[in-house]
């Protein structure tokens, strides 16, 4: 999406570790206008889906996540990754590895609110080596529910998560691919396509 892509070579920078910082505009202040058009594209690419939720991760995908279940006029649920006394009942849980935090983290979700009838969508800002969209993809199956599609801000493609998930058989759309990094340089995959 040549209006993401646009963003990230104005304002993102690369920091060590291969860190991609947005945080100006997509993951800590948060700029509406951008989130209402990443929403209506992904509206675009998955209108025909019969979806009843989107599904993200506490905390920076909650922010592209609300626009998006408006947009599609669902609810938006989100996984929290630490256990809180207002959770009650049954819990699905899935561990994973944060790729930002560096450390085994368990998502919760309260049964309650994810069942076998759902047609869910997952969204997220960022997907580097994809371990917690295999967490929510973990806990959506194990309710008996359906992954309807994947939608992506922003893919390091260079990193595998989001080739993996595509190997698995889930229909991932990415509004933005990053390539490479070297240098401090970011490039994006298939720039001939960004005209989109």
């Amino acid at each position: 999406m040549k209006l993401l892509c646009d963003r990230i070579r104005e304002e993102g920078r690369v920091l060590p570790g291969n860190i991609v910082k947005v945080d100006g505009f997509l993951n800590h202040l948060v700029d509406i206008k951008l989130m209402g058009e990443l929403a209506k594209e992904f509206h675009r690419l998955f209108a025909d889906k019969k979806i009843t939720k989107i599904l993200t991760v506490e905390a920076s995908g909650i922010a592209l996540a609300t626009v998006c279940a408006q947009e599609f006029g669902v609810p938006m649920l989100f996984a929290k990754k630490a256990k809180s006394d207002n959770i009650e009942g049954g819990l699905i849980q899935s561990e994973i590895f944060s790729y930002t935090y560096k450390k085994k983290v368990t998502l919760i979700v309260s049964a309650q609110w994810l069942n076998a009838d759902d047609k869910v969508l997952i969204i997220d800002d960022f997907l580097a080596n994809g371990e917690a969209l295999r967490g929510l993809t973990e806990m959506i199956h194990s309710v008996g529910a359906e992954v309807v599609g994947i939608g992506i801000a922003v893919e390091k493609g260079f990193q595998g998560g989001g080739d993996k998930l595509r190997a698995m058989g889930y229909d991932v759309r990415s509004l933005a691919i990053i390539e490479d990094t070297a240098d401090g340089k970011i490039r994006f995959r298939d720039e001939e396509r960004e005209e989109i």
